[in-house]
């Protein structure tokens, strides 16, 4: 085990971060279905990747995207549905996963159980046991609050890396910003050999370019999307006083009619809202979860999407 990920104050995994809570997980995950291998595979590590481009057998048709060969068109369902899709190719490679877990200070926020910023954790640490027992490497990167890059790295290691990563930026906070575009653009240039990135995020860094950034990424990776969400972003709050606590403050809001209720809502979730839709349109798997439910089922469908080892 990798010691030097044990030598940081537990968090009570509600405000803070707990990596006792992070590397239990393992047990959590061992009990997850994973996707058959492919029988063409021929060492651990070895998946089937679906990439624009050239490969061995056709894989599947996704919407298209500019930028895509017109050779590569896929012409049946594009009369059915309507829209120009593009036909994608099965190459084998070494499976890679590289994680973009968002620690702005807009994830040190929950209503219910625990912080954005805990479940985030939690739901990178279940995808990086999912990824370990796939025979996948991983890799992690933060962005926003306490920027950090964990090299990618094969097994239990690799898992332990990136679990005590996650606790050392949770307990290092930092106010400094970033756009999503920026770290898209940050992992578009580390890519490398990396065929899978799970971005999970509250969305409240998504601008403007984030989803030229995305486009790009795509054309050669297979992006999956985790938003994290409070319940007060998802669902109206019933009319009431509610206590705030920020930067050490105490508030109080009052919410009394529909109207007050239903902006604040729209106002907090716009991130979250603004986020899955642009995953939405360019035919990226999302899912949404909030802060009190169990991450596992989403990051494990998310990661078996599509034929999940990619």
């Amino acid at each position: 085990m990798n010691t030097g990920a044990l030598l940081i104050a537990d968090g009570d995994g509600r405000v803070r971060v707990s990596l006792s809570e992070l590397i239990a997980l393992r047990n959590r995950v061992a009990h997850v279905r994973l996707p058959p291998q492919d029988s063409r595979a021929t060492h651990v590590g070895t998946h089937t990747s679906r990439l624009y481009g050239r490969g061995m057998d056709y894989a599947e048709s996704r919407a298209y995207q500019p930028g895509d060969d017109v050779r590569r068109l896929d012409w049946r369902l594009t009369a059915r549905s309507g829209r120009l899709h593009t036909k994608l190719f099965q190459e084998e490679r070494e499976g890679q996963l590289l994680i973009m877990l968002d620690q702005h200070a807009s994830m040190r926020f929950g209503t219910r159980v625990r912080f954005k910023s805990v479940q985030a954790a939690r739901a990178a640490a279940c995808a990086a046991w999912y990824a370990a027992r796939a025979g996948e490497r991983i890799g992690l990167m933060t962005f926003g609050g306490h920027a950090h890059l964990q090299r990618p790295r094969a097994g239990v290691r690799g898992a332990l890396d990136v679990c005590g990563a996650i606790a050392r930026c949770d307990a290092a906070p930092s106010d400094r910003s970033q756009t999503l575009s920026e770290a898209l653009s940050n992992v578009i240039k580390l890519q490398q050999s990396a065929n899978r990135v799970l971005l999970i995020s509250d969305g409240q860094s998504t601008d403007d370019a984030a989803q030229r950034r995305m486009i790009e990424m795509m054309r050669h990776t297979a992006v999956r999307v985790l938003v994290v969400a409070d319940a007060l972003e998802l669902t109206m709050a019933p009319a009431g006083h509610y206590p705030i606590e920020h930067a050490g403050e105490r508030h109080h809001l009052t919410l009394q009619s529909e109207h007050q209720r239903q902006n604040f809502q729209q106002r907090l979730g716009a991130g979250q809202a603004r986020l899955a839709q642009m995953a939405q349109s360019l035919g990226a798997p999302c899912r949404i979860i909030d802060t009190a439910v169990d991450p596992l089922e989403a990051v494990s469908a998310l990661l078996r999407d599509a034929g999940g080892r990619r």
